[in-house]
């Protein structure tokens, strides 16, 4: 009864007060039906009663609503990084599959054209194949990003690797990936937390630092996956709480290591480059599974 009342309210006002206008209702009931007790006039007490009982179960829905929309801030986090990833996956779908399609179509067209139009035209023509080959490339690269499918089939270490060949090939930053054990086994969720991580770092390497060399080491250890990320260039002041102040996107690098339970710690000096180091714990389910796999020498 109390979900078709609320249902029928619904329809003619906003949604999030229906609740507060039944209740009003019940109460307003509730009112009438006392002054007319007091009052003298025939109205069963039982009339009373009812409309007692239904305010305090309207009441008591309302509150267990209320109560149940309430989170954590480390579960909003949570939701947060979630739907983030989750629009990420969306857009790089998009990407791929609308746009991506969109502009081999051109390409193909362009190409067709090519070959027909006269000679005086062809460096035109050329001019717009090459545009539109380099739009695709970059569009393929941007979905890449948004959202790295490799992990899947490849693995962390190569995900890793391809992105750093892919993101540093035509800059002067030499870098080298360092992975001495197996990664076969890492949880779904930490794999991409790590893969974000370096991603964001190397963002903010290329954008701020002027570093000439970088590294990234990866390491299995008892406690949980190791990741640390060196640059040698200019560094910084560091943030008394990066995961607050966002400096250079150190807050959702923080986000996603609190989201698994880990740890993130920056160290960096002006002029003597900087330092992450993030380390995310085994799941207690994942343990036997982690101390499976032995070091490879």
């Amino acid at each position: 009864m109390y979900a078709s009342l609320k249902s029928l309210i619904a329809r003619f006002v906003p949604h999030c007060h229906a609740r507060s206008l039944i209740l009003a209702l019940c109460l307003c009931s509730l009112l009438v039906s006392l002054w007319v007790y007091l009052q003298g006039a025939p109205l069963p007490l039982l009339i009373v009663l009812l409309n007692l009982a239904t305010l305090a179960v309207v009441a008591l829905h309302q509150w267990r609503s209320r109560k149940a929309i309430k989170f954590q801030p480390q579960e909003l986090a949570d939701r947060l990084l979630q739907v983030q990833e989750n629009e990420r996956h969306r857009l790089s779908r998009e990407l791929h599959d609308d746009i991506g399609q969109l502009l081999t179509a051109a390409k193909l067209q362009s190409e067709w054209l090519q070959r027909r139009l006269p000679q005086d035209l062809q460096s035109h023509c050329s001019v717009l194949c090459n545009t539109l080959n380099e739009t695709l490339a970059k569009v393929r690269d941007v979905s890449a990003i948004l959202n790295p499918r490799q992990l899947a089939s490849l693995g962390l270490e190569a995900s890793l690797r391809a992105h750093l060949l892919k993101t540093l090939e035509n800059t002067q930053v030499c870098w080298s990936l360092e992975c001495q054990q197996r990664l076969t086994g890492i949880p779904e969720e930490m794999a991409v937390a790590a893969f974000r991580i370096t991603q964001e770092a190397v963002t903010n390497m290329l954008r701020h630092a002027n570093a000439h060399n970088l590294l990234v080491r990866l390491q299995r250890l008892p406690e949980g996956l190791s990741l640390t990320i060196c640059d040698d260039g200019q560094g910084f002041e560091p943030a008394a709480d990066p995961g607050k102040e966002g400096q250079g996107g150190m807050a959702g690098m923080c986000e996603r290591a609190l989201q698994l339970g880990g740890t993130l710690s920056v160290s960096s000096q002006p002029g003597k480059g900087a330092r992450i180091h993030a380390l995310f714990p085994w799941a207690p389910r994942a343990l036997e599974r982690a101390s499976a796999h032995k070091v490879l020498q």
